[in-house]
């Protein structure tokens, strides 16, 4: 890296190569000589050229064993490259695998301390930055316990916390955040956008798009350990959800019931209707027929007031359109105990032919964190007159030509 470039990370060709030798004694030489697999071998990631610049947000997608946590590990430095150089600059902090670094037999206090000079804390940092760490993860008498005694709900609380509480200049997110529940969840979001806002820079890999749509302000779709694209949110996403429509037909079992946990919001309870008609399945007639959403919730009333989604989501699995409140600037009317309706008007809905389903979100006021989702609430079956071919009808003319009867 050249000396006053804003360059954080710069890998040239960088690869990683899995030897899939059998015998053991042959395997375990390569690896003490450092020498390439000389037989069959697994590519988890192929030659990558990247270039990554401070403050920006990265995200990484792409289908399980693509290579994302591969090349995650060798950003941090937890796995060397078979080839290729790797430059870093600045302090790297991580979440890669549930409890990865942690001591099970030492207390979670202990923990802090511990990774806290692995990443080059000293002892008075430390000891500064360890009552917000331990204030954050809000794990209780727990903090002095030993981590084998730790729920994943617990790991996970922890080891965000001391992440994101020691000023990192990147931060490393690998799915982390799956785990835990809806209340901490909302709150690491949160911790993730104030870091971002500072110009930190972060690497976010997750298999829910609009977390990543909504952070990141680059995407790397990864296919069999090979670099897809490197894009826009937008453009890598719809990219990347086209090719998983034309690879994997997604089935609808049946209406998912909604989830009940302990989340700051959730949806009580929810209505599909056609011109006024409630159903599990819905007669809609193109273009004529108006389709209507309704969704009650109840959330925290110290919090802001959430926004909702509507997807309509084809039998294969494509996203053919979507709505939602905070994308279109609506706030809906919260009671003091916090609860509150969202009603979503279609008229008219130009689907053609077809068999659709509904699925919802209750999201935090920006639209990025997902209280809630339940799909399949509702399947809607079109008819049409006509022979238009697609998924809608679009608005459309045809200049200088005369209508003909019939």
């Amino acid at each position: 890296m050249k000396h006053g470039d804003d360059t954080v990370i710069h890998l040239r060709g960088v690869y990683k190569d899995y030897s899939l030798e059998s015998r053991p004694l042959r395997r375990l030489w390569e690896q003490m000589l450092h020498r390439r697999p000389s037989g069959a071998v697994h590519h988890a990631l192929q030659p990558l050229d990247l270039v990554v610049r401070k403050g920006e947000s990265i995200g990484v997608i792409g289908r399980n064993g693509a290579g994302k946590s591969t090349l995650l590990q060798l950003l941090c430095g937890v796995l060397d490259p078979t080839g290729g150089s790797r430059e870093v600059r600045g302090r790297i902090a991580a979440l890669l695998e549930l409890g990865a670094g942690f001591n099970l037999d030492l207390t979670g206090r202990e923990n802090v301390r511990l990774n806290g000079a692995l990443l080059g804390l000293s002892a008075a940092d430390i000891e500064q930055h360890l009552p917000r760490i331990v204030d954050f993860a809000d794990i209780g008498t727990f903090i002095d316990q030993p981590v084998r005694s730790y729920s994943s709900g617990m790991f996970v609380r922890l080891a965000f916390s001391m992440a994101t509480s020691v000023d990192p200049d990147i931060l490393v997110i690998d799915e982390a955040l799956s785990v835990g529940d809806g209340a901490f969840a909302r709150k690491s979001f949160d911790r993730i956008m104030s870091l971002r806002d500072a110009g930190k820079t972060i690497f976010f890999c997750s298999h829910a798009m609009h977390p990543i749509e909504s952070i990141c302000s680059r995407v790397l779709w990864l296919e069999d350990g090979k670099l897809q694209m490197a894009a826009s949110p937008a453009d890598a996403v719809a990219a990347y959800n086209n090719f998983l429509a034309s690879r994997e037909a997604e089935t609808f079992p049946g209406a998912a019931p909604v989830k009940q946990h302990a989340a700051p919001a959730r949806i009580s309870s929810y209505a599909v209707s056609v011109d006024g008609q409630v159903a599990r399945v819905l007669a809609l007639q193109s273009a004529v027929s108006d389709l209507s959403v309704s969704i009650d919730f109840e959330a925290d009333p110290g919090l802001p007031t959430p926004t909702v989604a509507v997807g309509i989501v084809a039998r294969n699995g494509s996203v053919v359109a979507s709505a939602g409140s905070h994308n279109d600037g609506m706030l809906f009317s919260v009671s003091a105990e916090g609860r509150g309706r969202a009603c979503l008007l279609f008229p008219r809905l130009p689907l053609l032919k077809g068999e659709y389903f509904l699925r919802l979100f209750l999201m935090c006021e920006r639209g990025i964190h997902i209280y809630e989702h339940v799909d399949q609430v509702a399947e809607i079956v079109v008819s049409q007159h006509g022979l238009e071919q697609g998924y809608v009808r679009l608005p459309h003319e045809w200049p200088g030509a005369t209508r003909v009867s019939g």
